[in-house]
């Protein structure tokens, strides 16, 4: 099995150089690829020339900031035509932990989705947010859940593993989304699809380095495709 772990950068130079190694030590199978979306910091560069010393890393770049969305895009894409069994969703900044990926990996194999949840079984699992964005996740989660009818306590969560049999199950090109819109997106398709999906726990330290890419207007556009999704159901 051949597993790619995604990582979308805008900015990341202050992280990225510690989290690559940490990645690639938790399993020989994992290979990297980051899509950057011209970063000025020289995140970019900096990938680049890892590459070639290590062909367990790849990037995409890109010349301007695209967003979220359309970076996992572009990297799904990619990972399907290079023959990927696995492919993972994962934030540069420390917020996933990369001890994580092995269980991961050991999940999905009998699952075709399987989703970190921080908020699995009633209980919080997130280090270092304030109670206003505490709020705001758990309450866009619950929203999510009583207008789609989706069973998962997080669908807004960025830490993801794909099978390649669920990639093939999106339309990848009609995908417009971005942020907290692209997840839940993305899991309510393959949920309506009927594809097997699992949440496991995972604990969310928000990051220490760096300058989050959270804006308002990610926020408003997850609250009316919920309620586009909502119609669509119906």
């Amino acid at each position: 099995m051949r597993a790619l772990v995604i990582i979308p950068t805008y900015n990341e130079m202050e992280n990225i150089p510690e989290f690559i190694p940490l990645v690639l030590e938790q399993n020989e199978k994992l290979d990297i690829l980051v899509v950057d979306d011209g970063s000025p910091d020289g995140t970019g560069d900096y990938v680049e020339n890892l590459t070639k010393e290590n062909n367990r890393v790849h990037i995409l770049r890109r010349e301007k900031k695209m967003g979220l969305g359309t970076a996992y895009v572009a990297g799904f894409k990619w990972a399907l035509e290079k023959d990927y069994d696995r492919i993972f969703e994962m934030d540069a900044d420390g917020s996933h932990s990369p001890q994580a990926l092995n269980v991961f990996l050991k999940e999905s194999e009998e699952s075709d989705v399987v989703l970190g949840s921080r908020y699995l079984h009633g209980k919080i699992s997130v280090v270092n947010w304030d109670w206003k964005r505490l709020i705001l996740s758990y309450g866009a989660n619950l929203y999510t859940r009583i207008v789609t009818g989706m069973p998962f306590a997080d669908a807004t969560g960025g830490f993801k593993c794909f099978s390649r049999t669920a990639l093939q199950n999106l339309e990848l090109s009609d995908l417009k989304s971005d942020g907290y819109c692209f997840q839940i997106e993305t899991t309510h398709k393959l949920w309506k699809r009927g594809l097997k999906i699992k949440e496991i726990p995972i604990v969310f330290t928000d990051r220490t380095k760096g300058t989050s890419k959270m804006s308002g207007g990610i926020v408003s556009e997850a609250f009316f495709l919920v309620l586009k999704l909502k119609f669509k159901r119906r």
